[in-house]
């Protein structure tokens, strides 16, 4: 089991900066400083600009939130990263991705989409994370089918949630008790 490097820090500890970027993720949709923000808190102007970065990828994208939670579930996946699995596998399920995908992503299977929206984010994220680049088809699809803002927000979620999973992965933040879903390597 890791130890979290870098647990909360109680409320009555927080710098002038620490609190106002707290208060400001309190006061939106989150409503509390959750498990990204904790480690991160650490560098308060960082935590400002990704929280209010966050907040739009995640709920206002382009490309609407079931096709937004398939590509964090692939970018988790990708990372090894337990606390965003944990925390989007069930969003995502009840946003309609079927639950046989969800299982495939979670066992490095080559995922069962039947529908083509799904498809084309998995090919993008997939090629973005692991490539490192989109090829040409793929991103005429992805175009095509999203815009280029869809397919730039969705690129866009690629990298956030790789920012936090690299700060998560370093500070070995767990997840919320209760909430446990641990990703094998």
């Amino acid at each position: 089991m890791s130890i979290d490097r870098l647990p909360p820090i109680p409320a009555d500890n927080w710098s002038t900066e620490q609190r106002a970027c707290a208060e400001e993720i309190i006061a939106g949709p989150r409503r509390a400083v959750i498990e990204p923000f904790v480690p991160m808190l650490r560098s308060p102007e960082l935590c400002t600009h990704a929280q209010r970065m966050g907040e739009y990828l995640r709920y206002r994208s382009a490309i609407g939130l079931r096709l937004s939670e398939l590509a964090i579930l692939l970018t988790a996946r990708h990372w090894n990263q337990q606390v965003e699995w944990s925390i989007h596998a069930p969003i995502a399920l009840r946003e309609g991705v079927n639950p046989a995908v969800v299982d495939a992503i979670s066992e490095r299977r080559e995922p069962p989409y039947e529908r083509e929206d799904e498809r084309l984010v998995h090919a993008v994220v997939r090629q973005s994370l692991e490539d490192r680049k989109v090829a040409d088809a793929t991103w005429r699809d992805a175009v095509q089918a999203f815009g280029e803002q869809g397919v730039i927000d969705l690129l866009g979620i690629a990298g956030y949630y790789t920012l936090l999973s690299f700060v998560m992965n370093g500070a070995q933040t767990p997840p919320t008790p209760g909430l446990e879903m641990r990703l094998a390597p």
